[in-house]
């Protein structure tokens, strides 16, 4: 009879620790559970996006559309895929392209096509090194190139930029030189002397296109120049921001024949000016 109780016993124990064995495994599952919101919250914070495309970009198109006089390309440089649009040009899936920095256009919405983007780099001319020839329907341009980053041709729904005659509403009757500097006109005038030398000059924006190739482009006119010779607006860079028709007092260094690449030349430019709205 104490053998029975004794085998008894140890049955019950055996069953007890068995039903403990297998609870065991439930505990890290309950954990496990807990712990899967965190990478969550991680994932879920914001990523800034760069307002362009840094030194612009090279790689594969893997896919390829027309619409509105646009070419728009996806391209898989081997790091991500990006989306730029430049006007019409000839290229197909397979093409290797050279994507210059261009202006970024996030959640936009293509009504011509009834299609949306997370973000379209729209740029003056696209290089397409596969095509048979490399002339301007091979770098996705219409034309000739603008020589102007601020002319660059504005994507379907954006607002137009203004041109390089002043707006009506910009007044240059009244503008008087500034104190020790030249006018614009005297500036062209003398630019082969004036090269690499600091000007000041007052006049008033009649063109203001901000974080084009990481800076802003002003144009300035003051009333003097040859309109017909394009010596009346001289081109400014700074990271100052204006509005048109403001009158500003400009003091930087001129460049002359400056080249950007991309068909953006220059015969004059002031860059990095130290600007002073009035």
């Amino acid at each position: 009879m104490k053998r029975l109780i004794s085998l008894t016993a140890i049955l019950l124990m055996t069953i007890s620790l068995m039903a403990c064995s297998k609870d065991e495994p439930a505990q890290p599952t309950v954990q496990t559970a807990v712990a899967t919101p965190q990478p969550v919250t991680t994932a879920a914070e914001p990523t800034p996006t760069p307002p362009g495309i840094p030194g612009g970009t090279s790689g594969t198109v893997t896919e390829t559309m027309n619409a509105a006089g646009y070419t728009y390309v996806q391209v898989d440089n081997g790091t991500e895929k990006i989306w730029a649009a430049a006007p019409a040009f000839a290229v197909k899936v397979g093409d290797e392209v050279m994507v210059p920095e261009g202006m970024a256009m996030h959640n936009y919405h293509s009504q011509s096509m009834d299609r949306d983007f997370d973000v379209v780099y729209f740029v003056e001319s696209v290089l397409n090194a596969s095509a048979p020839s490399m002339g301007g329907s091979a770098m996705g341009m219409t034309g000739a190139p603008t020589g102007d980053p601020a002319d660059m041709k504005m994507p379907e729904g954006h607002p137009p930029l203004s041109g390089n005659t002043a707006p009506p509403e910009v007044d240059l009757t009244a503008v008087a030189k500034a104190e020790g500097g030249l006018t614009i006109g005297e500036i062209y005038a003398g630019k082969t002397d004036l090269s690499e030398k600091t000007v000041t000059l007052r006049g008033k924006v009649v063109k203001f296109s901000p974080q084009i190739m990481g800076t802003n482009w002003i144009h300035l006119q003051d009333g003097s120049g040859d309109q017909a010779a394009g010596t009346h607006d001289l081109t400014v860079t700074s990271s100052v921001q204006v509005s048109v028709g403001d009158t500003l007092v400009a003091s930087g260094a001129l460049t002359i024949d400056k080249d950007f690449g991309y068909g953006y030349k220059y015969n004059l430019i002031m860059e990095n000016a130290q600007v002073t709205v009035e």
